[in-house]
């Protein structure tokens, strides 16, 4: 019994005198993992900010492209604008060069047509004049 009671004493001082070590050894592992899972969460930060600075950069290129294809677009449209505006101008010069020529025309019409009223009163004049 004396042996048992020994052994027992002896391995309770033993485990009295590794436990603070075991538990240092404990608190050691713990340290080394919390250090370990920081740094993956830096890590995983990191790339998420990399992603997001690599999208931003997209959307600003597609916005740039966007506005430099609007930009285009109009530029066109201001051109066919210019286009239907000179068209338009050439229409009315056309139009009123044709009321210009018609005008011209029915004033020699109308001129000829006192000439041949007038040779004809002259003619009717000399028919009243040799008839009476």
């Amino acid at each position: 019994m004396k042996n048992l009671f020994f052994s027992t004493l002896a391995l309770t001082a033993a485990a009295l005198t590794f436990a603070p070590v075991a538990s240092a050894a404990v608190d050691d592992v713990q340290a080394t993992r919390l250090e370990f899972l920081n740094s993956q969460t830096k890590a995983v930060d990191d790339v998420q900010t990399t992603r997001l600075e690599f999208l931003n950069n997209q959307t600003k290129t597609v916005s740039n492209i966007q506005k430099t294809r609007l930009e285009h677009l109009n530029t066109q449209t201001k051109a066919v604008d210019d286009v239907q505006a000179a068209r338009l101008e050439f229409l009315n010069n056309q139009t009123k060069a044709v009321g210009d020529i018609q005008k011209t025309r029915l004033e020699h019409l109308n001129t000829q047509t006192k000439a041949v009223d007038d040779v004809q009163a002259e003619r009717l004049a000399n028919l009243d004049a040799q008839t009476k």
